[in-house]
């Protein structure tokens, strides 16, 4: 069967892949938070790498199928503005309010001074449009392997919210309709990366390389779904020609279409009830891991990596199941409310 007739759009695992790829977020993290790292390169890559390439890939999917549903300017901004800016400005005023001057009191500094300090406003205002511009509150944390941020994970967001504009522009000008489209772009992705990966080019150019071309790659995926073959032989066969590439230097210059593949028809084979999540609890888990583990490296110290990625999802998980309760879910129902017509299709989170 195909992709297409194996996707039910509400009879999948997605939200269930993406939890997991929150979660496989927080086990790398563990590393650098306490110091440590991971010598091996293809196994540092494949830890480090795969987990938030798998959230654009399946964002790729989504997006670009919720404007072909609907190319409606309006009803999409609406429902990303919703989907992302309530639980971030939620997560940043806890992270500048609370979790920082308790931070700081952990570690016997002046939590209350820096409580009632322009700090907290300052990192809130400063990245409330969703570019991080401060990564820290007042110079703080300090004192741990990874100073001078609360919340690295942030980061991210705004090349997500890059690649929702991107989807915006290609469909508002009609070309995202056009099948040599996608094609050209995801080209054009893949000679960047290739640029900035042979030349060791980092910054701003590598991460546009990056979130482009594994956004484009399960925008693609999308695209040719009536043709792509969906099977588990296949997706097997595509993981493994994915830890192949890890011997790369970049593993997504090879890769970048095959992870994607395994994340997306790993989603669309996976058709049990219990696994099709209703409640998507993974944005507030990719939003508030990193805050834990940096409170959780200030009161336990350098533990082993995979016992401390365990201790900090469990206040990860409950705090995510407050944000999608609290702030997330009713966010989605206010977005229903304004653009009402009924959805065939999930929304996709990170």
């Amino acid at each position: 069967m195909t992709l297409q007739q194996r996707f039910d759009p509400r009879l999948n695992a997605l939200n269930a892949i993406r939890l997991a790829m929150a979660l496989g977020v927080i086990v790398w993290h563990s590393f650098p938070l306490t110091g440590r790292d991971i010598a091996f390169h293809p196994l540092r890559q494949f830890v480090a790498e795969v987990w938030v390439d798998g959230f654009f890939a399946i964002s790729g999917f989504l997006i670009t199928a919720s404007w072909m549903r609907r190319p409606q300017v309006r009803g999409y901004l609406v429902a990303r503005a919703l989907r992302i800016l309530p639980a971030f400005w939620a997560c940043l005023l806890i992270v500048g309010f609370v979790v920082a001057p308790v931070g700081v009191a952990m570690q016997g500094g002046d939590g209350r001074g820096l409580l009632f300090s322009t700090a907290p406003i300052k990192y809130v205002l400063s990245n409330s449009a969703v570019w991080i511009f401060e990564r820290g509150v007042g110079g703080t944390p300090t004192g741990v392997p990874y100073p001078g941020t609360w919340n690295g994970s942030l980061w991210t967001l705004s090349w997500e919210v890059l690649c929702y504009l991107g989807v915006l522009a290609l469909g508002v000008t009609g070309l995202l309709k056009r099948r040599w489209t996608l094609p050209i772009a995801f080209a054009a992705s893949w000679a960047l990366l290739a640029v900035t990966a042979l030349a060791d080019i980092g910054g701003h150019p590598a991460a546009a390389a990056r979130f482009s071309i594994m956004f484009l790659a399960g925008a693609l995926i999308y695209q040719f779904q009536g043709s792509i073959r969906c099977s588990w032989p296949l997706t097997a066969a595509a993981f493994i020609v994915t830890a192949a590439t890890m011997f790369l230097p970049d593993y997504r210059l090879l890769g970048a279409v095959f992870w994607a593949y395994v994340v997306i028809t790993t989603g669309a084979l996976i058709q049990r009830e219990r696994l099709v999540l209703k409640n998507d609890i993974s944005y507030g888990v990719y939003i508030y891991a990193f805050p834990f583990q940096q409170l959780l490296y200030i009161k336990f110290g350098a533990i082993s990596p995979l016992t401390f990625a365990v201790l900090a999802a469990v206040p990860t998980l409950l705090a995510a199941a407050a944000s999608w309760f609290a702030i997330e879910k009713p966010a989605m129902r206010l977005r229903s409310r304004l653009d009402p017509v009924p959805a065939k299709m999930p929304a996709a989170a990170l």
